[in-house]
């Protein structure tokens, strides 16, 4: 169980911290009228992904189950939307290795006769499992393009996408460069770039193997 936060704590505007690139972070001050701040929106997420479960996720933070499907349908497709899929997926995925291990293993069934236990037996039940992987496979969501600047996070970084909501902006970048600047700081041009395979020209300190007429 998740600590809840102050629900108090997220109102007013939201000034972002610095990157993770530490260089010129950009600064997203938005007061938005529907209350949802990036910082709100941030630690209902991590709320979601312990409890599985939007009314709790959305009553820690202050906010109505309503208007978190709201937010949701509004960002469709945006850094919430993907981190909204990966804090479920996190929970799925602990659900699906417990069925898969009672599916493996099977369940202790215990036998009485006139009121004392005789025995026990395994059952084993396959089609739990299988119902939920065929439900895991429908919930995700095809893969974006490479170019597509939401290829920059898988849907198993829930931190990675949390963190990219509490920053901002609430949307994606024009292009993935974009997003890959942003994270990792400006990346250098493919001409700065050295390949230690090829051997530069001789220094004056390297004999080359032309001195002396050889």
């Amino acid at each position: 169980m998740s600590t809840h936060p102050d629900p108090q704590s997220f109102d007013g505007a939201c000034t972002v911290p610095e990157t993770r690139s530490q260089t010129q972070p950009e600064t997203f001050a938005v007061a938005r009228h529907d209350g949802w701040t990036a910082k709100r929106q941030a630690a209902f997420l991590r709320e979601l992904a312990a409890t599985h479960n939007v009314s709790a996720a959305a009553q820690a933070v202050g906010m109505s189950r309503q208007s978190a499907y709201k937010l949701r349908a509004r960002l469709q497709g945006e850094p919430f939307d993907k981190a909204w899929d990966a804090a479920f997926q996190t929970r799925f995925d602990a659900l699906a290795e417990a069925a898969l291990e009672r599916a493996m293993n099977g369940v202790e069934v215990p036998h009485y006769c006139n009121g004392k236990l005789v025995g026990t037996s395994r059952k084993y039940d396959e089609r739990l499992t299988l119902a939920l992987l065929a439900m895991k496979r429908d919930l995700l969501r095809p893969k974006p393009s490479h170019y597509d600047p939401a290829s920059l996070y898988e849907s198993s970084d829930l931190a990675g996408l949390i963190e990219r909501v509490e920053e901002g902006p609430e949307h994606w970048r024009s292009t993935l460069d974009d997003e890959i600047e942003a994270l990792h700081g400006p990346q250098p041009e493919p001409s700065a770039i050295v390949d230690p395979t090829v051997a530069g020209p001789c220094t004056n300190d390297e004999v080359s193997p032309y001195k002396n007429g050889k």
